[in-house]
């Protein structure tokens, strides 16, 4: 199927958002305009075409087998009850694994951010899974859950993930996140992403406060050198750069320095360690990563989309890296909840015809032991209309016939669930062995094998772009009042 123009065009507006970490603000704004020299460098889908009769087989079988949700409203996080009845087919599906990973196939719904938001506190409740990894900075995620407890549950939001999803929708994850703070076994909020992402590190968690305003200042200038052009410029300062960051670790390691952390986030007893971990991460970015993002924006203005798919392979990399560390040397005895955009969950996106990042990430990265532990649930919207990263609104597209959202919309129901890992293959759920359309974003299309990328699917009809929350001011000048 040609790509839709409307669809390229957004491709390309999201290949730049991508490149820039800063650039995910929350006001929306890019930092650059995308070039017109990389427009029909996406592969266009083309899907072989299926009798009529295959595709009623296959609407038949989906009737009968998915499972049909009863709601994807989060539960009151003070009434005491866990209304999930209709999740408990879950159980025998996640018994034996470490790691959910709960995908989207946009940033840009609200009804993502409510069913995983539910997923989350069944999975946290009746499952036992206690830390839940957000596709956004170690650093920040790490500082904000040391306050999760004293702090709104709103600040903390705005202070730990990306401002893509900055919205109402999300908000009853952050209510059960400080809930929880009271609980025997609280729900840990961290992340793994190495991009630098607002609120910059301001280097609060410092005692040495002349150390802390060097800090600050190094991340201003590595934050402009990562979203601008001047190549000459950052080699020319890079090495003074990683110095501030390698002093600023000393300072941090210090006895002092951990009586102070203690009083300022006592929510946290981990932080130091976290920390450490983050100002490491900013010395590879600075020895590494920001000179791969100069080259990417500088590759996609001439033309070049090489530079930017290693700018996307580097990246997945890291977050792998930072993941299993999380899960290795920091929570080594706790069950993990993973938050991404499907391209970065998936466990074969080389495979994938069609993406715009048609290199490793994440997802098929991680080793065949983790797969084997792990369970990966891709979200997809059947109608509707989604934003972008940039908060522009987009329709999602109508379900082909024969594509894998046309063939769970069968089922009827708002919320649909489907187990693919478990499934025998036969004649009614072909579909999941081979090749089958579908739409990432809502509008991006894209073939692969439903099976070889996803344990399961959650499709959901009729969605609409978040109700964001806009404010980029720091905590310490916009926290709302403690609730």
């Amino acid at each position: 199927m040609p790509l839709h123009k409307t669809s390229k065009a957004f491709t390309l507006c999201l290949l730049i958002a991508s490149i820039l970490g800063t650039s995910l603000i929350p006001d929306g704004k890019a930092y650059a305009s995308p070039p017109d020299a990389i427009q029909g460098q996406v592969t266009e889908v083309k899907t072989a075409r299926t009798s009529d009769e295959k595709i009623a087989e296959w609407e038949n079988w989906a009737k009968d087998h998915a499972y049909r949700l009863d709601t994807i409203q989060p539960a009151g996080t003070n009434n005491g009850t866990t209304p999930f009845k209709d999740l408990a087919m879950l159980k025998p599906l996640l018994h034996d694994k470490r790691f959910v990973f709960l995908g989207e196939s946009s940033h840009g719904v609200a009804e993502f951010n409510l069913a995983k938001t539910r997923l989350i506190q069944f999975l946290h409740q009746e499952m036992g899974y206690h830390v839940l990894a957000f596709e956004s900075g170690l650093g920040n995620t790490s500082l904000a859950y040391g306050k999760a407890g004293q702090q709104s549950a709103e600040q903390t939001m705005k202070d730990s993930i990306f401002g893509v999803w900055w919205s109402k929708e999300i908000m009853p994850l952050f209510e059960y996140i400080k809930t929880s703070r009271k609980s025997e076994q609280p729900l840990v909020l961290t992340g793994f992403d190495i991009q630098l992402q607002n609120p910059l590190f301001d280097g609060a968690w410092l005692k040495d406060k002349v150390m802390a305003g060097r800090l600050a200042e190094a991340e201003q200038k590595l934050s402009g050198y990562s979203a601008g052009t001047d190549l000459a410029a950052y080699r020319q300062e890079k090495k003074q750069l990683i110095q501030v960051y390698k002093d600023a670790l000393k300072s941090l390691k210090t006895e002092a320095n951990e009586a102070h952390l203690k009083l300022l986030y006592p929510d946290n007893p981990k932080l130091t360690t976290l920390l450490e971990r983050s100002l490491n991460d900013r010395i590879r970015v600075a020895e590494e990563y920001v000179e791969i993002s100069i080259e990417s924006t500088l590759g996609m203005e001439s033309g070049d989309y090489t530079p930017f798919l290693k700018s996307m392979e580097w990246r997945d990399q890291a977050m792998l890296d930072n993941l299993m560390w999380l899960a290795t040397e920091v929570y080594p005895t706790e069950k993990f909840i993973v938050w991404g955009h499907n391209d970065h969950i998936r466990k074969a996106q080389t495979e994938v015809m069609g993406s715009p990042y048609p290199v490793a990430l994440m997802g098929e990265q991680l080793s065949d032991e983790m797969k084997k532990y792990s369970y990966v649930l891709g979200l997809y919207p059947a109608s509707g209309k989604t934003a972008d990263n940039m908060g522009n609104v987009h329709d999602v597209l109508p379900a082909e016939p024969g594509s894998m959202e046309s063939i769970l919309s069968a089922a009827g129901a708002p919320y649909t669930f489907i187990d693919l890992r478990y499934r025998n293959h036969e004649s009614g759920n072909s579909w999941m062995f081979e090749p089958r359309f579908a739409y990432s974003w809502g509008m991006i299309p894209e073939s692969f094998v439903p099976r070889d990328q996803y344990d399961g699917i959650l499709l959901i009809d009729n969605v609409k772009p978040p109700e964001y929350i806009r404010s980029s001011a720091s905590s310490k000048s916009s926290a709302p009042a403690e609730d």
